[in-house]
């Protein structure tokens, strides 16, 4: 049997090698984490973080095979009201100075169903890590302006700030505060 011949039967017989998962940069410029927080039992106050950066691994077809890396820098924190901006950066609560960024690395995916998964990974604010499960839904997959893939998650869940060893004025401002995150990547 000729060389030809046997490559051509063998790349026949072998199976064909799973398809790799995709890379993504996750797009600052597109993304966002916001809390909002029930103030002195009345409101709530609605703050974001701006600058994040890190990645996300999506195999649609191995959810198991996907993660995110994302961390989030405290100072780009902004609730449009400087003063109390400056406070929420401060060793009251986030300490921005010594405690620079907030990281999530996921441990495990799991599929939900076509368009959700359940993420769980380590958490870590304030210097402490903490276990998060979260649903997060894949919101689309497109092409930016450049015809380079996109693709967008978003998920909303609750944390307590006490976990994190953030207590102050607790109860006026409530220990449990809800995040949404939203997150779009570039492909790699």
């Amino acid at each position: 049997m000729s060389r030809f011949a046997l490559t051509a039967l063998l790349a026949f017989a072998l199976p064909v090698a799973a398809r790799a998962a995709d890379t993504y940069n996750i797009d600052q410029s597109h993304s966002a984490l916001i809390f909002k927080a029930h103030h002195l039992g009345a409101g709530h106050v609605y703050g974001m973080f701006t600058e994040m950066s890190g990645s996300i691994v999506h195999d649609a077809a191995n959810p198991a095979a996907s993660s995110i890396d994302l961390t989030v820098k405290t100072d780009s924190l902004t609730t449009h009201a400087g003063q109390r901006d400056t406070h929420l950066k401060s060793p009251d609560f986030f300490n921005s100075k010594q405690f620079p960024k907030i990281t999530f690395k996921s441990k495990s995916v799991t599929k939900v169903d076509d368009k959700s998964m359940n993420v769980t990974g380590d958490l870590t604010i304030h210097g402490v890590t903490k276990p998060v499960t979260a649903k997060v839904t894949h919101t689309g997959t497109g092409k930016d302006p450049t015809g380079a893939t996109i693709i967008g998650f978003e998920t909303a869940f609750t944390i307590k700030r006490s976990d994190y060893g953030i207590t102050y004025w607790i109860p006026q401002i409530d220990d449990e505060i809800p995040l949404i995150i939203s997150i779009e990547g570039n492909k790699k």
